[in-house]
């Protein structure tokens, strides 16, 4: 498997910067691959071993661009930066404001009635005077990243400001200090600086807008961040001593008050209380902690003091892993995305192409000032093609729409999974701890009519056997014998049969706990157990054979209740048009009781574990055919290969690593009900997206022909230059708010 090493980015300014830093980063010793994301500034480069970020940064900056230095604990350096930046654009904006006004005004002095007896050379020496520190001060960093892309052979959007800018400029230069080249060709000079300041002013402002929209898209991982404490309450001898969050060890005995937010991931060693994990989890009520109860660093403890050991510390919390993925999330491109790189990737030399063929058109067909008009309608050309929303349109929704979900406990982690979610027809259930509560309990101990056996000795002996087991069944067996004070004893020989049951020997007694399928492998059963398996079968009950010494002892019937809210989830799946089924290992008789229970129509029993990514393959065989997919819902360890083999995994916060590992979602509050609202979220996404390529997509379409000039010839339309850098910054802006509307977006 690959390793993945994320970089920030400073400096990039639309889609075709992306597509140039891709390119670069590809020619780096042991990058395999690299992804740009325009909106998040982050690259995403695969290689097959640890890479020389040294190198990277080098590749980065022969283009323009820097790379962001690894971010120290506790501080936000790309914060910081950003923050620097948009006060470094607010000022270039103010005083290229304020040249660019004068500007105005001298080239509109006549109107106002301005300076009457200044000759007009004079005027055009203030201008140019003026109009430079805006060309390579305001606009400067667009020239030199034109520059240093000119010098690769590539092009970005900066090429085309800079381009239509200083064409604008150089032209208006020529003019001031050479005006007879013009005369002598019989061509009245004139001057554009005005246009050219105004155009890069409107520009900056523009990504100055752009910058602090993006900020705000970004949001989820600096409230994210926001929530960790800054001190924990550590134990230092006999006394409890705040210290700084960076100074807390594993291990340490930490003391956490009412009111207080628990600094660390850990294990309650004593007290109880109620604890707030909405912030993590999603989840609006309190949960009840005691005694060896894990707790989660960052959430509130609302009522007693606790005394917890720390387990995991910094990046290892679950807090930290949250932002680790959100941010994943974020950087990652959905697949929609890939037609706008492909256009992007294009596009610039294309618009340099329509401009020129724009300038000579003009140039021939126009008269005089034919040179003038050429000159302006290429320059509107330039000005208007820049690709920003193009490359705005997917990040910023992605941003935004796994943002709102990390604030519900729903991980997407990457942007492929929110996109497929859409499309979602089918969603395999996992029975126990999915579905279930996954803490089943005993219902009834039932002896067989000629055993020799106790009911005491049966439940002894099977808790013993069970002791060794992690299956939620055996466990609920085990804690009936605790209940009951009954003697539990070390299993000898144990084996586990999968999908069949447990083998062990006890006190030189022979044990074994199966389920009825396979009891006949270990003893033929009665036809009056028979009858009470069936029966307790059709209450929706797990039946375990318990046999002593090759005879059937007795029967102990096992429930695992539904979860609360499993089939209120279900009935909302079903509203969204989900084909909802459940997986499991029981039998049909009893996989059907509780699918009922659960209003679930479709029902995969008897499935042994290692045959579950089979049955999810079966499902996609069909639904592919109709460009449909399935999603597989789970907690245990053995979920995880039907996980990774469904289109779309989606792991229960409350479960086993290897399957939150093995998913593509994470449910933080291991609630059913956030199936639905990640379905309804994804949707919200992708509609977003579409409207933002749409009017990305039409904005060039329409907007760069009619700035050539093509409604010129039937209704005298052109468009200013000046217009078009409005328009352009107006797109740009337009994308990452119609984005934001995704906060508003309502889980209920």
């Amino acid at each position: 498997m690959p390793l993945t090493t994320t970089v920030s980015i400073k400096g990039m300014h639309c889609a075709s910067c992306a597509a140039s830093l891709e390119k670069v980063f590809k020619k780096v010793p042991g990058v395999e691959t690299a992804a740009v994301n325009f909106a998040t500034e982050k690259g995403q480069l695969a290689s097959a071993g640890p890479i020389d970020l040294s190198l990277v940064k080098k590749a980065a900056q022969s283009i323009g661009y820097d790379i962001y230095d690894t971010t120290p604990s506790g501080s936000d350096p790309e914060a910081v930066s950003r923050q620097k930046e948009l006060s470094q654009k607010k000022t270039k904006i103010i005083v290229g404001g304020f040249l660019a006004a004068i500007l105005m005004l001298l080239t509109f002095k006549d109107m106002f009635g301005l300076l009457p007896e200044i000759s007009m050379r004079t005027i055009w020496l203030i201008s140019f005077i003026l109009a430079t520190p805006v060309q390579f001060w305001v606009g400067g960093e667009y020239l030199t990243s034109a520059i240093k892309a000119f010098k690769h052979r590539l092009a970005n959007m900066d090429t085309l400001i800079s381009t239509g800018t200083l064409a604008a400029y150089l032209y208006s230069t020529i003019a001031t200090f050479f005006p007879s080249l013009f005369e002598s060709a019989g061509l009245e000079p004139q001057i554009y600086y005005e246009t050219a300041a105004i155009i890069i002013v409107l520009i900056m402002l523009g990504k100055f807008l752009e910058l602090r929209a993006k900020g705000q898209a970004s949001e989820a991982i600096k409230k994210l961040l926001g929530l960790a404490a800054k001190t924990a309450r550590v134990k230092r001898g006999r006394e409890f001593v705040e210290v700084p969050l960076g100074e807390v060890k594993v291990g340490d005995i930490i003391l956490v008050k009412p009111g207080e937010k628990i600094p660390v991931d850990g294990e309650v060693l004593s007290g109880e209380s109620a604890v707030d994990e909405s912030m993590v989890t999603g989840e609006s009520l309190p949960v009840e902690k005691k005694k060896g109860d894990s707790v989660i660093g960052a959430t509130i403890n609302k009522s007693g003091s606790l005394q917890l050991k720390a387990e995991k510390i910094g990046a290892d919390t679950v807090l930290a892993q949250i932002v680790k993925l959100v941010g994943q999330a974020q950087g990652s491109k959905a697949p929609i995305q890939r037609l706008a790189d492909l256009i992007s990737g294009y596009f610039v030399p294309v618009v340099l192409v329509i401009a020129l063929l724009t300038f000579a058109t003009w140039f021939v067909l126009y008269p005089d000032p034919s040179l003038t008009a050429a000159l302006v309608a290429a320059v509107t050309v330039l000005i208007i093609a820049c690709p920003c929303a193009l490359g705005l349109a997917t990040p910023t929704a992605v941003m935004v729409g796994t943002g709102k979900g990390a604030e519900h406990g729903i991980l997407v982690k990457d942007a492929q999974a929110l996109e497929l979610l859409h499309k979602v027809k089918a969603v395999i259930l996992d029975k126990t701890g999915t579905l279930t509560k996954g803490k089943p309990e005993v219902t009834n101990v039932i002896m067989a009519a000629k055993t020799k056996w106790s009911e005491s000795e049966l439940i002894r002996l099977a808790a013993s056997a069970e002791s060794h087991s992690e299956h939620p069944l055996g466990q609920a067996v085990v804690a009936l014998a605790r209940e009951k004070k009954q003697k539990i004893s070390p299993p000898k020989k144990f084996k586990s049969i999968t999908g069949a049951g447990i083998m062990a020997r006890i006190d030189k007694i022979e044990v074994v706990v199966s389920s009825p399928k396979y009891a006949i492998n270990f003893d033929g059963l009665d036809t009056d157990l028979s009858g009470i398996i069936e029966k307790l079968q059709s209450q929706g009950k797990t039946v375990l054979v318990v046999i002593l010494n090759r005879e059937t002892a007795g029967l102990i019937a096992v429930a695992d209740t539904l979860k609360d809210n499993s089939a209120e989830a279900v009935k909302e799946m079903k509203k969204l048009g989900l084909m909802v089924y459940m997986l499991t290992g029981d039998n049909q008789r009893t996989a059907k009781a509780i699918a009922k229970l659960a209003g679930i129509d479709y029902v995969l029993a008897e499935v042994l574990p290692e045959d579950k990514a089979n049955e999810v393959k079966k499902l996609q065989t069909t639904l592919h055919r109709q460009k449909q997919l399935v999603a597989m819902v789970g907690d245990g360890i053995n979920d995880a290969p039907a996980l990774a083999a469904s289109d779309v995994g989606i792991a229960m916060g409350a479960g086993t690593d290897i399957a939150m590992e093995s998913a593509h979602v994470v449910l933080m509050n291991s609630n059913l009900d956030s199936i639905p609202a990640a379905i309804k979220l994804s949707r919200s996404t992708l509609r977003i997206i579409k409207e933002n390529l749409f009017w990305a997509f039409a904005y060039n379409t329409i907007l760069i022909p009619v700035a050539a000039g093509i409604l010129y010839p039937f209704f005298g339309i052109l468009l200013s230059p000046i217009l078009a850098s409005a328009a352009m910054a107006f797109s740009s802006v337009s994308v990452v708010s119609n984005s934001l509307r995704l906060k508003k977006f309502k889980f209920d």
